[in-house]
């Protein structure tokens, strides 16, 4: 079976002022569909540049990205924010919820992007809570809610559009240990059924609950 996503050669430079600044040095990755996969590193290594990529929200300088067997290297950013609402979910350190706004209204909002019949939006937004264990809080506003429960929105959200890939961008970094177990739980029970999981972080040891784990620094990867 083919990669669900890979890149190939991935290089990623920034210009700032008279300096070109190299992010990405040639990075070529390879994701099964039903894996979980932790990309970690430091600070400044790459990994948030690669996962913007691999999440279709930067492009690459040169190199390729593919997703389920298309190159969507050149898409124009309209057709790439159409699989990004299709194929992708994103899990967030800071959450990215509406704070004034239900838990509910929350996740529904990516089904408004979507070509889901708007009479399904509700029920389908329910049933992510539910799987979440939250179906108790779904009508609190998100400042209503704990730091844990608050993930767990942005969990559910990112998953009511049932994408090929979730990537969970540091979400333990803002919760206390016992809820940060919590959470890493969830994504493992998630995995068990079936969803494709790409975790990035500097954290070593969070790294662990995920299948697979590759290294990169200084833009490169040195060990898998």
């Amino acid at each position: 079976m083919p990669p669900l996503l890979k890149t190939i050669n991935v290089v990623k430079e920034y210009d700032l002022g008279d300096v070109k600044i190299q992010a990405l040095r040639g990075v070529s990755v390879e994701v099964n569909k039903g894996e979980f996969l932790a990309i970690v590193g430091k600070s400044g290594s790459g990994k948030s540049t690669l996962m913007h990529i691999m999440g279709l929200l930067d492009t690459p300088t040169s190199g390729e990205v593919i997703m389920n067997e298309i190159n969507v290297t050149n898409y124009k950013e309209k057709d790439l924010a159409r699989i990004r609402n299709k194929e992708i979910g994103f899990v967030f350190q800071s959450f990215n919820l509406l704070p004034r706004t239900s838990a509910l209204d929350n996740v529904i909002l990516p089904l408004k992007y979507s070509d889901v019949p708007r009479n399904t939006w509700r029920k389908k937004a329910e049933d992510m809570l539910n799987m979440v264990d939250l179906g108790n809080r779904m009508n609190n506003k998100s400042n209503e809610l704990s730091g844990g429960q608050k993930q767990r929105v942005a969990i559910a959200r990112a998953l009511v559009n049932e994408p090929s890939i979730i990537f969970a961008d540091e979400p333990t970094g803002n919760l206390d240990s016992k809820t940060g177990r919590e959470i890493t739980d969830l994504f493992s029970r998630l995995n068990e059924q079936g969803k494709t999981i790409i975790l990035v972080t500097h954290d070593e040891d969070l790294a662990k609950i995920a299948k697979r784990q590759i290294i990169i620094k200084d833009g490169l990867l040195n060990g898998e």
